[in-house]
């Protein structure tokens, strides 16, 4: 369920512009997205899975702090990822 070093690297390179660029927002923000769609994913064929949901509220308060950081220190760069992600509709 958790995501592979392939899958991993890719989104790092992919939101970071290099792979040794781990601690970049964008790829923090990028990995919590896939992480919290695996899990809504997996919380519909688990309803019942209450532990699981709280880990995925944790996640999305997580981002959700990450993502209001950069919208406050990089607007432009906030609203270009979030387009990216397609979140926020």
């Amino acid at each position: 369920m958790s995501l592979t070093k392939e899958k991993k690297a890719e989104i790092i390179k992919t939101f970071a512009g290099s792979e040794k660029n781990t601690g970049s927002i964008e790829a923090q923000i990028a990995l919590l997205t896939e992480r919290i769609a695996q899990i809504s994913n997996h919380l519909q064929q688990n309803k019942k899975d209450f532990s699981t949901h709280r880990g995925l509220m944790k996640l999305v308060g997580k981002r959700k702090r990450l993502l209001n950081y950069y919208q406050k220190h990089n607007l432009e760069g906030y609203r270009n990822l979030i387009e990216k992600l397609g979140i926020r509709k």
